[in-house]
């Protein structure tokens, strides 16, 4: 028996270059974590990967801080994803503090509120001759 899910997956982020990528994208920060997100300009689905430093505590931490975050697109912020955009979610600490409810919402807002002045600027430096 299939059922019809309203709800659409997204793919995944896992290579190293993929990650690499999003940063030339626009940085959306926030307390409890940084959104970078890259647009292709295509019809491709939507991908997002995950990042938790080793500063914000031990495996242990940061894999339930990475768990957390995975749930909370799994069952919230998928639907606001746009296709053709890579999304890298980078952790802080505070995603263990703050209940869950709360931290989905603010993951859909941060996806949904494109922020014009966060963008990076990756100027290299003049080379020396």
């Amino acid at each position: 028996m299939t059922s019809t899910d309203s709800k659409k997956s997204v793919g995944r982020l896992k290579s190293r270059p993929q990650f690499l990528a999003v940063r030339h994208g626009e940085a959306r920060k926030g307390r409890t974590f940084l959104l970078e997100v890259l647009d292709h300009k295509n019809d491709a689905p939507p991908r997002v990967g995950f990042t938790v430093t080793k500063k914000h505590g031990n495996a242990v931490e940061r894999n339930r801080m990475r768990r957390r975050l995975k749930e909370a697109v799994r069952l919230n912020a998928a639907f606001a994803m746009q296709p053709g955009h890579d999304y890298v979610i980078v952790a802080r600490r505070e995603v263990l503090d703050i209940p869950f409810d709360q931290l989905s919402r603010q993951l859909i807002h941060r996806i949904e509120n494109r922020q014009t002045n966060n963008t990076r600027s990756h100027k290299t430096a003049p080379r020396k001759e």
